[in-house]
């Protein structure tokens, strides 16, 4: 659960409101990440006080409703520090959708294929243009520099799958091409037209 262990490391500096916690981590984490919904934050604080890693008090306000106020407890620091201090393993594989419209392209033949990864190739070029200037906006912020700088050898890497991909999938879509019935627009018109028709009522 990242997202709460990253909630418990915000409040190690100081307790904090929901909507304060939402801004310290956009402002920490970067344009790369995304927002964080407030509704979900919240959510997530709940969880993290009903396991008493997180205490909530409320503070009384004079112009406008009391807030909830949320603290960092010794059990959320101690779940806090076994969980940064220990290695990220990788479960569930890799997942991506890009490994999806390659089993398309391959099965639609050389052509679909070429297509698709000149397509995906100028798609990422294009992520890079604008993650080089992410990266010179947000030299000065760290943490967020190091994300932008994960996001642009991921995107390298995709680059360089696309060699790969190009180079062991080319012949395969060719065989599967060669392999598959040749079918004409008449021949189509002709299945459509001998399709069994349901009887009028």
């Amino acid at each position: 659960m990242p997202l709460h262990h990253a909630v418990l490391a915000l409040l190690t500096r100081r307790p904090n409101h929901g909507y304060e916690l939402k801004a310290r981590f956009e402002e920490a984490v970067g344009p790369q990440w995304g927002g964080l919904n407030i509704g979900h934050l919240y959510q997530i604080l709940e969880r993290l006080v009903r396991d008493g890693f997180v205490s909530r008090s409320q503070v009384t306000q004079t112009d406008r409703p009391d807030k909830n106020l949320y603290t960092l407890t010794e059990a959320g620091e101690a779940e806090l520090r076994s969980w940064a201090t220990t290695a990220w393993v990788r479960v569930g594989g890799f997942r991506d959708e890009l490994f999806l419209k390659l089993l398309g392209a391959v099965a639609l033949g050389p052509q679909a294929l070429a297509t698709l990864i000149e397509s995906q190739r100028q798609t990422y070029l294009s992520e890079l243009a604008g993650l080089a200037q992410q990266r010179r906006a947000h030299a000065d912020e760290p943490l967020v520099a190091v994300l932008i700088d994960a996001a642009i050898a991921h995107t390298k890497a995709d680059l360089g799958l696309l060699d790969s991909a190009a180079q062991h999938l080319g012949p395969l879509a060719t065989a599967q091409s060669a392999q598959a019935p040749a079918r004409s627009p008449s021949r189509a018109r002709d299945d459509a037209d001998e399709a069994p028709r349901g009887r009028a009522g």
